[in-house]
């Protein structure tokens, strides 16, 4: 049994340290329930609940969630519209999201699938300095993927 200010009360019986815990107007917590014999403290419950809320809600605040924003480029993309695309996904880069590059080919592209792989290392090479590939590009069905993640400082 320990009281509110941390001092240890030694070892009672429930009801003598319930009594305890209701002529001080706090709650009786039962801290360790495992231990052997279990550990019990004299606290204001709510508060120790609140404060528990707070700090969970400032852990949540300072966690970062990783995106994933999505690019798409064709498979004869002009160079000026690549650099548009590119300056994009280095914003996305630098923020701390991923990026996914994606080419759609259509009809007679199709047959064409090592032109949208060149698009795509021309555009991992462009965003280099910023981000690294995470994921090789990939043909899966009609669409070629890529993945990039920022660079680790």
């Amino acid at each position: 049994m320990i009281d509110k200010d941390g001092n240890q009360l030694g070892v009672m019986s429930p009801a003598q340290a319930l009594q305890i815990a209701a002529e001080s107007k706090l709650d009786l917590v039962n801290v360790a329930p495992n231990a052997h014999p279990p550990v019990c403290r004299i606290m204001d419950y709510g508060k120790y609940r609140y404060e528990m809320q707070k700090k969970a809600k400032d852990a949540r605040k300072k966690q970062k969630v990783t995106q994933v924003k999505e690019i798409r480029l064709s498979t004869y993309i002009e160079k000026h519209d690549l650099m548009v695309k590119a300056n994009n996904a280095l914003k996305f880069l630098k923020d701390g999201d991923k990026v996914k590059v994606s080419i759609r080919f259509r009809g007679r592209e199709r047959g064409h699938t090592s032109t949208g792989e060149q698009v795509m290392q021309q555009f991992a090479e462009v965003v280099a300095e910023v981000g690294q590939i995470e994921k090789k590009p990939l043909l899966e069905g009609r669409s070629m993927t890529m993945i990039l993640a920022p660079k680790k400082q």
